[in-house]
């Protein structure tokens, strides 16, 4: 990678993880950033590493940040960022894997670890894991609901728009 080219890895990397993290916060400004039913705007961006591999430390680092907010402490800190940083490398690891050229596969990562880590690291937080598996499933049933609104909703027009773009070609 020539230098322009690492430079430009490290200004993606950093530009990711304050987009994650702003959009987060303006997700929780609503009231949609944090519990069972989330619904991030900021997940959108879970979809970059389809485009560039600087996507996943930027996501790791933005929901790192963005979780310091977060009402339920450090099990989300901790339990959040370790979801999105293996969605975004699951992400990246199936970009190539498309179905009409739309990477619906890599789209299914963020809902499927956020559904299952998160569902159940807020099933214990709330208590709903006394329920046992009925309480985690609906809990991580609602998480995954919301990933897949907005993954699919807005990640794969984001993508799509961005791939047309070239704006990761370095």
């Amino acid at each position: 990678m020539a230098k322009n080219g690492k430079i430009m890895f490290i200004v993606d990397r950093a530009l990711i993880a304050a987009l994650y993290a702003g959009l987060t916060y303006l997700s929780a400004l609503l009231g949609l950033a944090y519990g069972p039913f989330q619904f991030r705007v900021s997940e959108a961006l879970t979809l970059l590493p389809v485009l560039t591999p600087a996507a996943i430390p930027g996501l790791t680092i933005g929901c790192l940040l963005s979780n310091l907010g977060s009402p339920y402490g450090m099990p989300d800190i901790v339990c959040g960022t370790i979801a999105t940083a293996l969605a975004a490398v699951f992400a990246r690891m199936f970009r190539e894997l498309r179905f009409k050229n739309i990477p619906f596969f890599s789209a299914l990562m963020p809902v499927f670890f956020n559904g299952l880590i998160v569902g159940a690291e807020i099933s214990f937080y709330l208590g709903s894991s006394g329920a046992g598996l009925t309480g985690f499933a609906a809990t991580a049933g609602w998480v995954a609901l919301g990933e897949t609104v907005v993954c699919y909703g807005l990640g794969l027009p984001l993508v799509a728009a961005l791939e047309r773009t070239k704006l990761f070609d370095y």
